[in-house]
């Protein structure tokens, strides 16, 4: 791992952001040690660690992602249930957002690895061999977890109660310590609706997903305020590096939830205050400061509305 200072562990500058469980890639290039290859995700591109990746051909890879039906991750994590006999499939970390196609009831067997599958579903789960090859292997997931058949229908309430399930959950820059950043909260909160955003919030913020209410230089703080305060719960906030979730307002005062790493603000007496949350918080917007000249407000440049 590569950090800017020494005492400052939460930003490796050697990762920016994780592959999940049945996430499709393209193969473009293999490191000269043969150890990495080069991938390209339906977001970002970058090196990857090639015990990671399992290899099939590119019609039958392409015939599992579009396959149907399917089961849509929606908790924060979800694990497959433990399985004894096949450590490939045993309580395997699972994401919100992650897409796994469903082995249909009338085709479920009785037993998996002795385990009734009634209160189960069966998916099917991809593993890689020991010669690297892609092996579609049956694994089961409780119905009793977080999950959904087929992506979320998209409102304000179920993006909201996305939101919340990760509440509290440490910040984690490119999913470091088994967590989220930013970027990560938001676009896996939309990934449960089958809706997949940009990788960074600066390509998030000047895409033309959704609809977008764009700032420039010339907009004052007054201007920008008026039109967060009509923004509806669930609207997507950015300033540079940053986006922020839009929660409604508690005495005239705009909140958000997001996931932030530092906070400053001045308090009732006019004192800097600066601190850490590394964490997905709810906040009031008006009071953040980014330094002591520059507050959120000042540097907020793209609203987002999601449909």
């Amino acid at each position: 791992k590569v950090f800017s200072t020494a005492d400052d562990i939460n930003l490796d500058r050697f990762q920016e952001t994780a592959l999940f469980p049945a996430q499709v890639v393209a193969i473009y290039h293999q490191s000269k040690d043969s150890q990495w290859y080069f991938v390209s995700s339906y977001n970002y591109s970058a090196w990857v660690a090639k015990k990671d990746v399992a290899i099939g051909k590119k019609t039958d890879v392409l015939d599992y992602y579009h396959a149907q039906p399917y089961l849509v991750i929606t908790g924060d994590k979800v694990f497959t249930s433990s399985n004894p006999y096949n450590p490939k499939i045993s309580q395997q970390q699972l994401e919100m957002g992650i897409r796994l196609p469903l082995v249909e009831e009338k085709h479920k067997p009785v037993l998996l690895d002795g385990q009734n599958t009634f209160a189960s579903h069966v998916v099917k789960y991809p593993t890689r061999s020991e010669d690297g090859e892609l092996v579609i292997q049956p694994a089961l997931i409780a119905k009793s977890q977080d999950i959904s058949i087929g992506y979320l229908p998209l409102n304000r309430s179920k993006v909201i109660r996305q939101a919340f399930k990760f509440l509290g959950e440490r910040y984690g820059w490119g999913h470091s310590f088994n967590a989220r950043d930013c970027t990560g909260f938001v676009g896996e909160i939309y990934k449960s609706f089958g809706i997949l955003m940009p990788r960074n919030s600066g390509q998030q913020g000047i895409s033309q997903q959704g609809e977008n209410i764009r700032f420039s230089s010339a907009t004052s703080n007054q201007e920008k305020l008026k039109m967060i305060k009509q923004l509806s719960t669930g609207d997507l906030i950015y300033l540079p590096g940053h986006v922020m979730m839009y929660l409604g307002q508690v005495n005239n005062q705009p909140y958000v939830i997001h996931d932030v790493a530092g906070y400053s603000y001045f308090d009732e007496q006019g004192v800097y205050q600066k601190s850490q949350l590394n964490g997905v918080s709810v906040t009031p917007l008006i009071p953040l400061q980014l330094n002591q000249e520059t507050s959120y407000i000042d540097r907020i440049y793209n609203l987002k509305k999601i449909k």
